[in-house]
């Protein structure tokens, strides 16, 4: 059994997660990059910035030193935002212990490299850490999870053995894990996801109803699909947990922040009044950004994303953007 856990982001979701492990017994150490979050949550036994209605396991411990959390000898799960992704992970190199298992639970895509997080894994660490990373993704609201309602995911790594065992150590009697080798499709079906979100909340911000997100949802999904197979995943995985269930979840659910994002989008706020008001990140905003210039640079169709960067990056009319799409030359599905 894994004893010895480091947690880098105290987000929710690595909150969330955080608190699973050390419920299973674990030993499991919490890094927070705010100082007073950590004291706070070591006397309090709550997330009061990220996730402030559950209380936290007993067991679990708290720290703001990143060495301390790194330095576990088991297993380090990361869970930063993905832009600040590539500066937590050098400076965590330092610490991490060549045995230990690598996973992330990070999802998105970096800005200026295109790169998603295995992709910066690979860059940064040596091979005998970066070939047996690991990475968390599928439809699974941080609360919900906390709250212990049912939910599954998927684990993914390109060495089998290796996600069976992530597999058992995440899996609970509420939290079901399955395993994939497809790490490309699995993290891109995890970042791209929160883009179609954003579209989906515009849409709902409209008024365009039912039938105009379930239309976003399906094209979305196509979308997705061929950005992921271009990059080299396989086609079943977009269909599979990390795909479609994530991106129902994050378009039509009531704790996805990218939809809350777009909803404020379509209701006519600025993009700029709406992060100013947000504790947490909402990564499809970056990732838009991301998506949209990685689809140029490999030359694949990509309508929905291209609509959402003139929203949110030229300023164009959200009602303007939905009416170009609906415009678009007719073509066979």
């Amino acid at each position: 059994m894994t004893k010895n856990i480091g947690v880098i982001g105290a987000g929710s979701w690595g909150t969330a997660l955080a608190d699973l492990l050390a419920r299973k017994g674990y030993s499991v150490t919490l890094w927070a990059y705010e100082k007073e979050l950590a004291a706070s949550m070591a006397v309090e036994r709550k997330n009061a910035l990220y996730l402030n209605q559950i209380s936290l396991a007993d067991n679990l411990l708290f720290t703001d030193d990143l060495e301390r959390a790194a330095g576990a000898e088991d297993m380090v799960l990361f869970v930063p935002p993905s832009q600040v992704f590539r500066g937590l992970l050098e400076a965590a190199r330092p610490y991490l212990h060549n045995g230990t298992l690598l996973v992330s639970a990070s999802k998105g895509i970096e800005n200026d490299s295109l790169l998603t997080m295995a992709e910066i894994i690979r860059e940064i660490l040596p091979s005998s850490l970066a070939d047996k990373a690991s990475f968390i993704s599928g439809p699974t609201f941080a609360l919900e999870v906390a709250n212990q309602l049912p939910a599954a995911a998927v684990a993914a790594c390109r060495d089998e053995e290796v996600a069976r065992h992530v597999q058992q150590l995440f899996s609970t009697d509420y939290f079901r894990v399955y395993t994939n080798t497809d790490v490309v499709g699995v993290e891109l079906g995890g970042a791209l996801k929160n883009v179609m979100a954003l579209s989906c909340g515009v849409s709902d911000g409209l008024g365009f109803g039912n039938n105009a997100r379930a239309a976003l949802i399906t094209r979305g999904l196509a979308e997705i699909t061929r950005m992921a197979v271009s990059r080299g995943a396989e086609m079943a995985t977009l269909a599979g947990l990390a795909g479609m269930g994530d991106l129902v979840l994050t378009c039509t659910g009531g704790l996805s922040r990218n939809r809350q994002v777009g909803l404020e989008l379509g209701r006519g706020k600025s993009l700029t009044e709406i992060l100013a008001g947000m504790k947490m990140v909402a990564e499809g905003v970056k990732t838009t950004l991301s998506a949209y210039q990685l689809a140029g640079k490999i030359g694949v169709e990509v309508p929905i994303t291209e609509q959402m960067h003139d929203i949110l990056y030229n300023h164009k009319d959200p009602r303007q953007a939905f009416n170009d799409l609906m415009l678009r030359t007719l073509k066979a599905e």
